[in-house]
């Protein structure tokens, strides 16, 4: 069975896809898959054992009309996207049968189970989506434990913790791990922070990544990390799917939509406000408090509990 997928554009959506992608495999024991979407998605699936083929797909709807016609026939074509682009692509898609999400159908349920609903929704079957999978990486881990630290979130400003707390955290926990710094090239100033913070207090047992890793190499980072804070982003994800102890931070984002999946070792660390969850990229109170108020305390007792 020949299968195009287009892969959802975010990291996190991406990843959260992949119990979905199990089981369009599992439906048919002879499966082929042509993984099309955002560069970052294609570089973060691309070794899946039944991927013959990858395309980063354009912007440009004129583009979208020549690789459709490039990627030639296929038995299946699913959309893990419900934007009008996306439905524009689907048109010239040459396939039996094309299936795309619906965001307004699935609602009220975490990612992972949205869209795998889709998929059994789609293929008439009743599969449950099982834990989240991201293949071609070694979970071997180093002598010393490692602690990663995510400060960034690429969705906006109002899912973003402080760097001075996380600096706290990192400080208090350096005498056990050695720390690593990720973050995307938007997120370097806040990493610099971070970073100036530790040699402040004379710790020196850190790695700062930030805008400098390749998302194969994040992924690899990630596998081998013993424990990792950072809030709703899709590293968050990343270490679900390798079982990393996480202290997941949460502020202005649904965590019954959006937490990890399927890990046995994740606490998230939230405050029950009034305006959460308002899901805007800032906060429109202009008080930020569904952040602000969480201290480094708290996440320092959350990771006591992940024991």
């Amino acid at each position: 069975m020949k299968v195009l997928i287009e892969l959802p554009t975010w990291l996190g959506d991406c990843v959260m896809a992949t119990p979905a992608i199990e089981n369009i495999v599992n439906f048919d024991n002879d499966t082929q898959i042509t993984l099309i979407g955002s560069f970052v998605s294609i570089e973060a699936l691309k070794n899946h054992p039944e991927v013959v083929k990858t395309v980063v797909l354009s912007k440009k709807y004129r583009d979208l009309v020549k690789i459709s016609k490039e990627l030639g026939d296929f038995d299946i074509f699913f959309s893990f996207r419900s934007s009008i682009r996306s439905k524009f692509l689907k048109f010239f898609i040459s396939a039996e049968n094309k299936y795309q999400f619906d965001k307004n159908t699935y609602q009220n349920r975490h990612q992972v189970e949205k869209y795998n609903d889709f998929v059994n929704d789609s293929l008439s079957i009743n599969l449950t989506a099982k834990k989240l999978q991201i293949y071609g990486y070694s979970t071997s881990k180093n002598k010393k434990k490692i602690l990663g630290i995510n400060p960034g979130a690429s969705y906006g400003s109002a899912k973003r913790w402080y760097p001075e707390e996380f600096a706290k955290v990192a400080g208090e926990l350096s005498s056990q791990y050695d720390i690593v710094i990720f973050g995307g090239p938007g997120e370097k100033d806040i990493a610099m922070d971070i970073e100036k913070s530790l040699l402040e207090k004379g710790i020196d047992n850190y790695q700062n990544l930030a805008a400098n890793t390749t998302i194969p190499e994040l992924i690899d980072h990630i596998s081998k990390l013993d424990l990792f804070i950072t809030g709703d982003s899709g590293p968050m994800h990343v270490a679900a799917a390798f079982q990393v102890p996480t202290v997941a931070i949460f502020g202005p984002t649904k965590d019954d939509e959006t937490s990890q999946w399927m890990n046995d070792k994740s606490i998230i660390v939230k405050k029950n406000l009034g305006c959460q969850p308002c899901m805007k990229r800032t906060c429109p109170l202009q008080h930020h408090e569904c952040m602000k108020l969480i201290t480094a305390v708290e996440v320092l007792d959350a990771v006591k509990g992940l024991d």
